[in-house]
């Protein structure tokens, strides 16, 4: 599986180029993707294990496996992650709105904490 996901890597389609291009090093609010990454018993094409989220993205090939791909989902959503789907053809077509609407996804992920009612004076904070 090991090999597999190394060649997936190295031949990427154009859509995971692209995308990939957008997420890639901490590109997307300072959030770490990894491509073509083994999870369980699957290839995800991109996951962020800070915000447990994949994205796929599914070409023609996904028409006619539409029953796989969503017992995948339900396998790597037991295992906590959220996966987000998009077609390669909104890649092609509207890439900037695939990437907002990721970013949107990981800006509602972002748990701001209250603060502390007794917050330390100024100066004994470390």
């Amino acid at each position: 599986m090991k090999d597999r996901a190394r060649r997936l890597r190295k031949d990427q389609t154009e859509a995971e180029k692209l995308l990939w291009s957008k997420i890639r090093n901490r590109y997307l609010q300072g959030y770490k993707f990894h491509r073509q990454y083994i999870l369980g018993h699957y290839i995800v094409d991109f996951v962020c294990f800070e915000c447990k989220i994949i994205i796929e993205l599914d070409g023609s090939q996904h028409f006619d496996q539409k029953g796989y791909d969503e017992e995948r989902t339900l396998v790597l959503n037991e295992m906590g992650f959220t996966v987000l789907r998009y077609w390669n053809n909104e890649i092609f077509t509207d890439l900037n709105a695939v990437i907002e609407k990721i970013s949107q996804y990981l800006f509602e992920q972002i748990k701001i904490e209250d603060p502390h009612p007794n917050p330390l004076p100024q100066g004994e904070r470390g």
